[in-house]
């Protein structure tokens, strides 16, 4: 019963991490990325559909991105979702093609991401200790009901810790990537 407890910590925590990448993928980071479009549906013979199964998506160059709808019927309609979506994405179309420009971040703008990321971050961590504290709480209720004896519910204990920690360090290294994808631009033009 203890071990089916640590593994559903487990699940719960990776989730966690899985809830993060997809926050931060949808905060801009001055580069064109696929990821921002992933919410947007559009109706497609009257059904929402992703707009990833209605259109090919690509990114042409660093700062723009280009979605090619295989049915041209619905280019207006993509180009309508995109602007409701509220992303501060300004699409143009030609009757062919949708392109979106992503506007080069100034470094106050890039340095307010960052804060929101390291935000972002610590509400995973303090949802990551919240799992934590649940299985030690079920641990002990184990404990107490007499599945379990003192020493297992130590040894359980120190394994839930060091569950914990392994997926406080793997959120570390998600923001660090983003933080750098972030800064990335500013910090090779100040080295120079």
């Amino acid at each position: 019963m203890p071990k089916s407890i640590i593994n559903e910590g487990n699940n719960r925590m990776g989730k966690a991490i899985e809830a993060l990448q997809k926050e931060l993928a949808l905060i801009r980071t001055g580069r064109a990325n696929p990821s921002v479009l992933n919410s947007i549906h559009v109706s497609y013979y009257g059904t929402p559909t992703p707009l990833n199964q209605i259109a090919a998506i690509s990114v042409p160059e660093a700062q723009v991105l280009m979605i090619k709808p295989y049915d041209k019927s619905v280019l207006d309609d993509i180009v309508k979702e995109i602007q409701k979506a509220d992303l501060n994405l300004v699409p143009q179309s030609d009757g062919t093609v949708v392109r979106i420009n992503f506007p080069a971040l100034t470094e106050d703008r890039r340095k307010t991401l960052v804060k929101d990321v390291k935000g972002i971050g610590e509400k995973s961590k303090v949802g990551i200790r919240n799992i934590r504290r649940d299985l030690m709480d079920q641990l002990k209720k184990n404990e107490k009901d007499g599945y379990i004896s003192e020493d297992e519910l130590k040894k359980y204990n120190d394994e839930v810790q060091k569950a914990t920690d392994k997926f406080i360090e793997k959120v570390e290294e998600v923001l660090t990537e983003k933080e750098k994808s972030i800064l990335e631009i500013w910090l090779k033009k100040s080295m120079i």
